[in-house]
């Protein structure tokens, strides 16, 4: 407090002259009642002005009124000044209290009558209440500081440094964050545009300020400040008392500071109030009850004079709770529970102004959210502030460089020493390494030691350049894990254990020592510390009281220091001692070592502790007062580098070396099992490696990276040291094909340095805008040293062209880099310069990805004159400022510049570009928009272009004129073969050249082909002109336009320029019979035509029938070249169709006529069919009188003789089907084949689906026995019924019989098939019997008993027949049962041992799971042809599909793959990508309804491109969304055909994935993508890839997140788009 001023006339009125403007904010906030009472102490006529107009009292004039006031006793006698000053004091509320110290000072106690004849404002009873309040409240607050500047002498009695707020360094943290989980993958809205993140440009937190700083504006807040366990939280919070006690820091000396630890509050178990909360279990105050009750009232009328500062919630036993909604004020003389005290406190409900500071851990944070005002993150010492710890530690100069070298060193004690408590515990063991290694070469006397105090060594040793000589670091074995830190630290406290002989210390004594230098002569004070860690564990107990612990084995503990003393209030008020470990995690690892010395700790309880931490909490999780490391402890006492320790430890407990070694080999097969596990998310992933890196197994590492060849980190803080462990695992797997991305983790620059050290890195990823040009340019200088890395993404980052600059210098070093992705940053024009300037450096580069940039036109160019100098670029793929790719050596050479809207001095400044370039085969500018001129300057350049295959401009040509242009490229420019263009939606254009740039020769066909094109006669005549005399023109296509007659008429004019015109198709083109017959008139003086086109013609009428004839008749009579004749859709009768018959016989090079959709009744189809007997060069008819109509003659190309008769009739079935059979037999005995295949008939030899049953199968009896040369048997999808299956086995036996009578045993019999027949109730001694009479077919190739229920005894009679029939090639058993007991399964498999000739096997269905699929896995080896297997629905797990995988690696034909509705997942998923690449038949891949997550999709994604053959895919619900990576990968495939991804959820991504790789996928005609998340963004993305997929049949999308309006609009503009569920 102030010096007080004496009360003189002169001091009085300069104080108040003084604090007059702090007074006067004062007063404006006081009622009005106040002021008007402070305004009676004034002479009426000093105010009367503001007594006569009362609006001048009012708010608006109350400061003129207050300024009055002030003004008048500045200037009064000082017996007027004094009284009005005490008036303010008492009469006013929140007064600081400093003020009200300075003004109560100097008015004093005087209470003589004012000068005013008016009362006292304030009574003399109420003045004296609040004085002595004050008195109170300003006493107490004198003790508090006592009491601390006390507490603080004492923590820092052996502190090596000085604490200082001003540096100590703090990270602020948003408060009242989102809590989702961090480390899930980002989505693509991450990925895609140029989301920015408020995160630096690398890895550290946002930013950093001095606690002295964070602090500043705490006052009223509820702050809290996180950190690590041993970051000087308590202390910190000491140091912020003693500056307060101290008049110093940022919290005012006038306020309160009350210190609560919540170790403390542990023990308060009863409720309670506030008041006993304060003055019982923190400071009571001298002056009793009343003093008590004073200071209670003071602190309720001014709470925002009070700090709160609440250490170690992760310490506190409850939980806070938080308030949602309206907070109702508490009642603070009730008693509370302590939880609900604080947690009033935080909500506000108690003492609201306050201001309140809570420390705890990060993970502790979660219970404060929603409560917090603002939140800091202490960070970790950097290695300059370690080092000038190590330097205040080690006294001597020499001791301290070699520590400080072996420190650094050490990637373990380096980490630690990064927490001031742990840094601490480091250089007391490097101070034993240090002596341990100086007495062990010098042989000196071991030194004396202060009793376990952690002093610095310069207390302890003397210089070591003293008369002796210098250490060598060099010669010290620095321990490898943090298990063997933990290990060193406990020798090195125990080394300061006095002999049990004498005070010299053990250390040295050779005969006591043990490995680490554990002392065996305090082997039984080590397991009761041990035992004492892990009770404390098992009952989440840190402090221990001193009846808890023996008291040898206490005064022990504290005589070495691995003990410390704190001071508690008990339940009753009375102060207690109290200890606890000098370090949580000392405590867990003396825990660990119980775990694995002592039979205390079972199985079990090992088992319970024994799990992962992820980085992440949830609200959910236990709360817990422990670091978590105990896991790693254990983990590192597996190793066997500690079992020599362990076992001399163990004999206390009577434990031998093999119970020891039992339970290490416990911990390394628990770790086993969470190597092989595949659903650990990244934390803790990351958290295995360090795992495995502390058990030091090389074998384990291996497995790590076995089932996930690529490891993604999200959102993750990581330090160095978690590098090195990852490094670790990296560097014990056994193969080179490991991936690393990492998403969004902040890192030290320092990280990346350790990251090199991984030498079997394949895929490195980097994604976030946290990622800068800093980041790049380190990463540069570590890349050279990543031997085997293939592929390096840096997207979706912060990278400039500065940055692009620093990566390029780098990965010119790495010569084996195939794939680099900058995309998504902000290269600009002059970063995607940078990074083209390495591309003739990279000879392996095969894809570069370079879009979403913000580059123009410019930067296209550059790549463009990149490939005059880089021979190796083989594609440019650029579509608007989106998507910029260059593709080196890969089979897909076309280079696409697509949606470029480029203007007439852009298209020739890009035409000079690509007139530079080495030969393209491919170049594809769609999607420009461009007008006449723009393609007219592409077509001047066109020839000094080096395009060897096509030019596509979808989408660039939209009017005539244009396509005018284009085709006058058939005449001008010779090597152009082929022009197709379409001008109705969508757009289509393309230009077919001559290979190479040789001139074609002469007579070399050429194509133009202008259909859809709106085409008027008019327009013609200008297409025409600009052919010229193109007189090697073979085929004009002219359909779908609006010629007519008039048009047609104008096309014939012109036709004897064409003189090698072959083929015409001008259907859909308004034409009617004139135009037809005047067609056929001009064309009868052409011999060169060899089809014509007729369609469409509706004005046909029954006159015409003669014109049609005739037409038809003189063009054959002179063409006898012609090769197809189309009349479809003419109207044609069957009086028309029978004249026209008359003429075929004389069409002798004709091999197609179609007359199809032409209104003929049954009566003109059977004349057609009748050609079959009346014409001899007829080879076929096909007729239908269904839904297509169809009618087609087919005719003998050469000298065969087969004849065939299609007809398709719905009604022939069951006895008809039958009869059909039998009478065509009883024509014909020449028939060698009939067939009744669902409702098309055919002259083959077999019934489907025709509803037979055993009545029929009687009627053809005797036609069986009368075919000895039978070769085929099929009755699939009938209805036989048991008698059936007995008469087909009774035929059977009788056949064979009467073969082995004629000597011609049946040699022919290869198919045998009862696909889906009905053979009722199964268990049926014809079952039996049909399986026994197969046995008789010993020659079978081909057997299908798809759906055939069979019994127990009839799979058994199965094995035995399948067991004589070696020559089976095509094996499908498909739901044979629908349970199936183990030992049928594996007999069945077992049968199948000698078919060595294997090419087809189809099991599905029966459930053979692990058993079924080992016996399966030692057969498949020897089916060295097997080219389809089909496994669905047989319970196959993930492990058991890898070992599946294993074995298929011999079946080097293998061409179709179905595993679908089993169980694998990430396993199977890995082991694809490494054995499809052998498999280069494979082309069709079924694993639909199977849980590949997302990790999976990555790893068949590799497997997809080298799939080369590739068809057909079905990835049907497979269990993850994420199916980006996988789309991108069909790409690769060039045959692909059929894609199914439906049932999966996926969003817009995976849509927009697909769109960009259809153009890529020019055989794809289906892709299912049914039942996802796809929006109608998705969707329109699809429809506009559509344009350049003319083979796509199909895209399904039924079931997504489409509205119906959108569903309407994109089916309308596209057809092929299907939202429907058929």
């Amino acid at each position: 407090m102030d010096e007080e001023v004496n009360p003189d006339h002169e001091n009085v009125n300069s104080v108040l002259a003084q604090d007059s403007i702090e007074l006067f904010h004062i007063l404006s906030s006081q009622s009005h009642s106040v002021i008007m009472e402070l305004c009676q102490m004034m002479p009426s006529e000093a105010w009367r002005q503001y007594q006569l107009d009362p609006s001048s009292s009012s708010a608006a004039g109350r400061p003129e009124l207050i300024k009055t006031m002030l003004d008048y006793f500045r200037s009064a006698s000082a017996r007027k000044c004094r009284n009005f000053l005490q008036s303010v004091c008492f009469s006013c509320e929140n007064i600081p209290m400093l003020l009200e110290s300075r003004l109560m000072s100097v008015a004093g106690y005087d209470n003589n009558g004012c000068e005013s004849s008016r009362p006292a404002v304030t009574s003399l009873e109420q003045r004296l209440i609040k004085r002595p309040r004050i008195d109170h409240w300003e006493q107490y607050i004198s003790e508090v500081k006592k009491f601390l500047l006390k507490r603080w002498e004492r923590l820092t009695a052996g502190l090596v440094r000085e604490v200082q707020l001003e540096n100590v360094w703090v990270s602020p943290r948003a408060a009242n964050r989102s809590r989702d989980r961090p480390d899930q993958t980002p989505g693509s809205a991450d990925r895609g545009g140029r989301t920015p993140e408020p995160d630096g440009d690398y890895g550290y937190l946002e930013s950093r300020v001095t606690l002295e700083t964070f602090l500043q504006g705490c006052m009223g807040k509820v702050t809290v400040l996180v950190g690590q366990t041993g970051s000087g939280k308590t202390l910190l919070t000491s140091c912020l008392g003693q500056q307060w006690a101290s008049g110093l820091g940022p919290i005012p000396s006038s306020f309160v500071f009350v210190l609560l630890e919540f170790r403390q509050l542990n023990l308060l178990s009863h409720p309670l109030s506030l008041s006993e909360l304060l003055f019982q279990y923190y400071l009571p105050p001298t002056g009793g009850e009343d003093a008590k009750r004073a200071i209670i009232d003071y602190l309720l009328t001014n709470p925002e004079q009070s700090c709160w500062v609440l250490d170690g919630y992760d310490e506190f036993h409850g939980k806070l709770s938080r308030q949602e909604g309206q907070r109702k004020p508490l009642h603070l003389e009730d008693p509370l529970p302590v939880a609900d005290l604080i947690s009033g406190l935080l909500n506000r409900q108690i003492l609201p102004g306050s201001t309140v500071l809570v420390t705890c851990r990060v993970r502790d944070l979660i219970d404060l959210d929603g409560i917090s005002d603002q939140v800091g993150q202490l960070l970790g010492w950097d290695q300059d502030e370690i080092k000038e710890y190590v330097d205040n530690f080690f006294g001597a100069k020499a001791l301290r460089e070699q520590a400080a070298q072996l420190l650094l060193s050490s990637r373990h004690l380096l980490a630690m020493s990064s927490i001031p408590a742990l840094c601490n515990i480091c250089c007391i063991c490097l101070e034993h390494l240090l002596l341990q290694c100086r007495d062990k070469d010098t042989g000196g006397a071991p030194m004396k030691q202060e009793d376990g105090k952690r002093k610095g060594s310069k207390d302890v040793i003397m210089d070591g350049t003293n008369g002796r000589p210098q250490l060598t670091p060099t010669s010290l074995q620095v321990p490898a894990t943090l298990t063997q830190v933990y290990l060193t630290v406990l020798a090195s406290f125990l080394s300061r254990a006095p002999n049990h002989g004498g005070d010299a210390p053990v250390l040295q004594k050779t005969r006591h020592a043990s490995v680490y230098g554990l002392s065996l002569q305090y082997q039984s004070e080590l397991c009761e510390l041990s035992q004492l860690a892990w009770r404390g564990l098992e009952e989440s107990k840190i402090l221990f009281l001193k009846e808890e612990i023996p008291q040898e084995v206490l005064k022990f503990s504290l005589k070495i220091g691995l003990l410390s003393q704190v001071e508690l209030r008990r339940q009753d008020g009375i102060l207690a001692n109290a200890y606890c470990f000098i370090h949580l995690t000392v405590q867990e690892f003396l825990a660990a070592l119980r775990i694995m010395t002592s039979h205390d700790v079972n199985d079990a309880q090992l088992k319970k502790r024994f799990s992962l931490k992820t980085r992440w909490t949830t609200k959910s999780d236990q709360k817990t007062v422990f670091t978590d490391s105990l896991y790693l402890y254990v983990c590192g006492l597996a190793s066997s580098e500690c079992t020599p320790a362990l076992v001399e430890l163990a004999k206390v407990s009577g434990r031998a070396q093999s119970w020891v070694q039992k339970r290490q080999d416990l911990v390394l097969t628990l770790l086993k099992t969470m190597c092989n596990s595949n659903t650990l998310t990244g934390p803790k992933i990351l958290q295995l490696c360090h795992s495995v890196q502390e058990s030091q197994s090389h074998q384990l590492a291996k497995q790590v990276f076995g089932v996930r060849p690529k490891l993604e980190l999200r959102n993750i803080w990581l330090l160095p040291n978690d590098i090195e462990a990852l490094a670790f695992v990296v560097n014990s797997a056994d193969h080179n094909d490991i991936g690393l991305d990492f998403g969004a983790c902040s890192m030290e620059l320092e990280c990346l340095i350790v990251l090199a050290r991984c030498q079997g890195i394949h895929n490195l990823s980097f994604h976030s805008r946290k990622y800068g040009d800093k980041f790049a340019e380190k990463l540069s200088s570590v890349l050279p040293k990543f031997t085997s890395l293939r592929k390096l993404e840096f997207s979706g980052a912060s990278l400039t062209a500065t940055g692009a600059a620093s990566l390029a210098s780098g990965l010119q070093e790495c010569p084996h880099i195939t794939d680099i992705n900058v995309s998504d940053n902000n290269l600009r024009d002059e970063g995607i310069s940078r990074i083209a300037e390495i591309f003739t450096k990279l000879q392996n580069l095969s894809n570069v990805a370079l879009g979403r940039n913000s580059t123009t036109l410019n930067a296209v160019d550059c790549l463009i004159k990149t490939m005059s100098s880089c021979l190796n670029i083989q594609r440019v793929h650029a579509e608007g400022i989106k998507d910029l790719t260059v593709t080196f050596f890969q089979k897909s050479d076309m280079n696409s510049l697509l949606n470029q809207n480029w203007n007439k001095s852009e298209m020739q400044k890009l035409a000079e570009s690509l007139a530079r370039c080495p030969a393209l085969s491919v170049l594809d500018l769609s999607g420009g928009q461009w007008d006449e001129d723009i393609l007219r300057t592409l077509t001047e350049f066109l020839p000094k272009f080096s395009i060897t295959d096509k030019l596509i401009i979808n989408d660039s040509c939209s009017s005539v004129e244009g396509l005018v242009v284009l085709t006058a490229l058939l005449s001008d420019y010779p090597p152009v073969m082929e022009l197709h263009v379409r001008l109705q939606v969508p757009v289509k254009v393309s230009i077919v050249f001559a290979r190479g740039r040789e001139k074609p020769a002469r007579g070399t066909p050429k194509s133009l082909c202008l259909s859809f094109c709106n085409l008027y006669p008019a327009d013609l005549e200008s297409v025409l002109r600009c052919l010229g005399t193109s007189s090697d023109l073979t085929m004009l296509d002219l359909s779908s336009n609006c010629l007519g007659n008039k048009g047609l008429k104008k096309l014939l004019d012109f036709l004897p320029r064409l003189s090698k015109i072959q083929e015409i198709n001008a259907s859909k083109n308004d034409i009617n019979m004139e135009g037809v017959v005047m067609l056929a008139a001009a064309l009868c003086s052409y011999n060169t035509l060899t089809e014509i086109h007729i369609s469409k013609l509706y004005y046909c009428i029954s006159a015409n029938y003669s014109t049609v004839f005739k037409v038809v008749t003189e063009h054959v009579h002179v063409h006898a070249l012609m090769c197809s004749v189309r009349l479809s859709q003419c109207s044609l009768t069957d009086k028309a169709i029978k004249n026209l018959l008359k003429v075929l016989p004389e069409m002798t090079s004709l091999q197609r006529l179609n007359l199809s959709n032409n209104r003929l009744t049954q009566q003109g189809l059977l004349a057609v069919a009748s050609t079959l007997c009346t014409c001899a060069n007829v080879s076929g008819v096909e007729v239908s009188l269904g839904e297509e109509e169809r009618c087609l003659i087919w005719f003998r190309q050469n000298e065969t003789r087969e004849k065939t008769l299609s007809i398709e009739e719905r009604w022939i079935s069951a006895e008809k089907a039958v009869g059909l059979m039998l009478h065509c037999l009883q024509l014909n005995s020449n028939i060698q084949t009939v067939r009744k295949n669902e409702f098309l008939l055919s002259l083959c030899f077999s019934l489907v689906d025709c509803a037979v049953n055993v009545y029929q199968l009687a009627a053809i009896e005797s036609v069986i026995l009368s075919c000895p040369f039978l070769t085929e048997l099929e009755f699939s999808h009938n209805s036989l019924g048991v008698e059936g299956a007995e008469f087909l086995c009774s035929n059977m036996n009788l056949y064979l019989g009467c073969c082995k009578m004629l000597h011609t045993v049946n040699k022919h019999l290869f198919t045998m098939e009862l696909f889906c027949c009905s053979l009722s109730h199964c268990v049926l001694p014809g079952g039996l019997q049909l399986i026994e009479a197969l046995g008789q077919c010993v020659i079978l190739e081909d057997l299908c008993l798809d759906f055939v229920a069979l019994n127990e005894e009839s799979r058994m009679c199965l094995a035995r027949a399948l067991k004589h029939i070696n020559s089976i090639r095509r094996l499908r058993l498909n739901e044979i049962v629908t349970a199936m007991d183990n030992l049928s399964v594996l007999d069945l498999l077992a049968a199948t041992k000698g078919h060595a000739h294997l090419e087809q096997i189809e099991l599905g269905g029966w459930r053979m799971a692990c058993r079924g699929i080992e016996e399966l896995n030692r057969l498949i080896p020897n089916w060295k042809e097997l080219r389809k297997i089909k496994l669905s629905k047989n319970l196959i797990s993930d492990q058991s599909g890898e070992k599946l995988l294993e074995a298929l690696k011999a079946c080097s034909h293998l061409e179709e793959l179905c595993l679908s509705d089993n169980k694998l997942g990430i396993l199977t998923a890995a082991r694809m990508a490494l054995i499809f690449p052998s498999l280069t038949h494979l082309s069709v891949l079924d694993i639909s309804l199977n849980h590949i997550d997302h990790e999976g999709s990555n790893s068949l994604s590799k497997a997809i491109m080298c799939m080369k053959n590739l068809k057909k895919i079905n990835l049907t619900s497979v269990g993850t969304s994420k199916l980006r990576p996988v789309v991108a990968s069909l790409a690769h495939c060039p045959l692909i055909q059929e894609v199914g991804l439906g049932w999966n959820n996926c969003r817009d991504e995976v849509a927009l994935e697909v769109a960009r790789v259809l153009p890529f996928c020019h055989t794809l005609t289906q892709i299912d993508l049914e039942c996802n998340s796809l929006s109608a963004s998705g969707a329109e993305a699809l429809l506009k890839a559509l344009r350049f997929c003319p083979a796509l049949q199909l895209v399904r999308l039924w079931k997504n997140k489409i509205s119906d309006g959108d569903v309407h609009r994109l089916g309308l503009r596209d057809r092929r788009m299907n939202f429907s569920s058929t």
